[in-house]
């Protein structure tokens, strides 16, 4: 029953987002990045990793027929390597994002469900951990351990759960107080069939579109860290692009296209995913001012207290 719920839901999400056209703006720019950085193969002119022989006249060439956005400092076309620089920027975006969502969804529908001193205990970390700035933290952890892809994905995503704690906390609070949750309860029901059956289907929308805000804040990080000079030298990525084209003379050379595509790229992304996230949300939240029906000139609120964030109404 509860399996229905959750893929009805998510098929009615669908359906709502092809009406929303913020959301369905955020969709495409985000499906455009994820399909250029899988067929980076296929699509970029050049091999990045290609030895070149270069010369004088190479670097920072401007775009021209053969490079159609220029050169870098080491001769590289800056297309082929904005095009591969896609998959390390969405591919910490991503897997560091579902680390944030795991940790934060776990600790919040823990800390909502049980409360008392587990969740006191467990809210007191989460504003512990909220005061303390976390790109200064990320920038001093990933100076101490190894510069790598890895390290990188897991320091992002190991201080970015404060939110979701907090955002998925609050609902758990209120999905728990329902009538079939106490039913559920009174007959003796434990404590993990309850959130494995009645309170996950439920949260889990909200987790969803909160996966897809931040994954943009951690695509920013990642280019952040790698801006500095913190990331795998071995493995593109946007932010790397800009680092070296700060700390290698594009500036000075008025070399424009080795700065201009990869912060555009990092751009595109968080903004996708940013208006996404927006759509999805006027879809789940019921308490939004979209989710009014216009009857002349007044508002009439749907009846907020048998809608699940999922759309559908509550069982009784």
């Amino acid at each position: 029953m509860q399996e229905q719920i959750v893929v009805s839901g998510f098929r009615n999400m669908l359906v709502n987002l092809r009406r929303n056209r913020i959301g369905l703006f955020g969709l495409v720019m985000v499906l455009m990045a994820i399909g250029m950085a899988i067929f980076a193969p296929w699509l970029a002119p050049y091999d990045p990793k290609a030895p070149v022989k270069v010369t004088i006249d190479d670097i920072y060439a401007p775009p021209s027929p053969e490079h159609w956005l220029g050169t870098d400092d080491a001769a590289k076309d800056v297309l082929s390597n904005f095009i591969f620089g896609s998959r390390v920027s969405l591919t910490v975006g991503f897997f560091a994002s579902f680390i944030s969502i795991f940790i934060g969804g776990t600790i919040g529908i823990i800390a909502g469900y049980y409360g008392g001193r587990v969740e006191n205990a467990l809210m007191r970390i989460t504003d512990i951990m909220l005061v303390i700035p976390d790109l200064p933290l990320a920038v001093v952890l990933v100076a101490i351990t190894k510069p790598s892809l890895l390290n990188i994905i897991l320091v992002i995503g190991i201080l970015g759960w404060t939110g979701t704690a907090r955002l998925v906390r609050s609902q758990t609070l209120s999905v728990k107080e329902r009538k079939f949750v106490l039913r559920a309860q009174a007959i003796g029901a434990g404590n993990l069939y309850v959130i494995r059956r009645h309170l996950l289907p439920l949260v889990l929308p909200l987790m969803v579109v909160n996966t897809v805000l931040v994954i943009s804040l951690a695509i920013l990080n990642e280019s952040t860290l790698s801006f500095l000079g913190l990331s795998d030298p071995t493995n593109l990525s946007w932010g790397q692009m800009l680092n070296f084209a700060f700390t290698r003379g594009a500036m000075s050379a008025g070399a424009w296209w080795a700065l201009v595509p990869p912060g555009f790229g990092i751009v595109w992304v968080v903004l996708g995913c940013t208006l996404l996230g927006h759509g999805m949300e006027q879809i789940l939240n019921p308490r939004l001012e979209t989710h009014h029906l216009a009857v002349g000139d007044k508002m009439v609120a749907r009846e907020e207290s048998s809608i699940t964030p999922t759309g559908i109404k509550e069982p009784t």
